[in-house]
């Protein structure tokens, strides 16, 4: 007998949404590592309570993108130069196989929707707008994943590239990595074409050039208040 999830409680809904919302303003680089995220002023701007807001804290936690430091409150997680340099090194290994399997598989509407994805970002890099770029360009890295069929490595490659965006808020020194490269291109039409070892190589190209990009030894500091990131109003 086939069984459903039971439904989800008001609160649980209410604190997924939240953290939803404080993920993508963290993905657009709109609130920065190490930047202090206050239960009261989060619940504040949300119109929800401080029980929800601290749900939302525990599900990003779990997800690696903020820290819960005892007696001191929650912080956008700052990945160490260290942990830097691992997880691109571990996308190096997962993604350009990833990117193969995927030429292997992908239908006309699956190359459409990556096409969407690339169309988005330049569409947000010709508007100005940086941080929605890069997350829309993480959701490109996901969607290649996913092609590959091999729903555990797509779990961990959405993973890396979520904790990507906070190395590349710390470290990004090279910002034409992204905004002069068709990389993204360059990976679509092998997968378009069915070229698995050409579509292998310019993810690990690709990879590559945003690895070379960082600045390890030199992380950004956060700037702005919390309010005015999540709203884009100022106090």
């Amino acid at each position: 007998m086939e069984q459903t999830a039971p439904p989800s409680s008001p609160s649980t809904a209410s604190s997924d949404a939240i953290a939803a919302r404080l993920a993508e303003a963290i993905h657009q680089h709109r609130v920065l590592p190490g930047t202090k995220l206050s239960e009261d002023e989060v619940g504040e701007v949300y119109g929800v309570s401080r029980t929800v807001v601290r749900a939302a804290f525990q599900r990003l936690a779990h997800d690696h993108l903020i820290v819960l430091k005892r007696n001191r409150g929650a912080f956008v997680a700052r990945p160490s130069a260290r942990e830097a340099q691992e997880v691109f090194e571990a996308r190096q290994i997962l993604e350009p196989r990833t990117a193969r399997l995927a030429a292997g598989r992908a239908t006309p509407g699956d190359i459409d929707r990556l096409a969407g994805h690339i169309a988005a970002e330049q569409a947000a890099l010709a508007a100005g707008d940086t941080g929605r770029a890069l997350y829309l360009s993480g959701g490109f890295h996901v969607e290649v994943a996913r092609l590959a069929g091999q729903s555990i490595i797509c779990e961990f490659v959405a993973s890396l590239v979520s904790r990507s965006s906070l190395i590349i808020a710390l470290y990004w020194q090279r910002r034409q990595a992204i905004c002069d490269s068709h990389a993204h291109g360059d990976i679509l039409h092998a997968i378009a074409a069915g070229d698995g070892p050409r579509a292998e190589i310019a993810m690990a190209h690709h990879l590559s050039d945003l690895l070379s990009s960082l600045d390890l030894g030199h992380p950004a500091l956060p700037a702005g208040s919390l309010r005015e990131a999540l709203t884009g109003q100022r106090s």
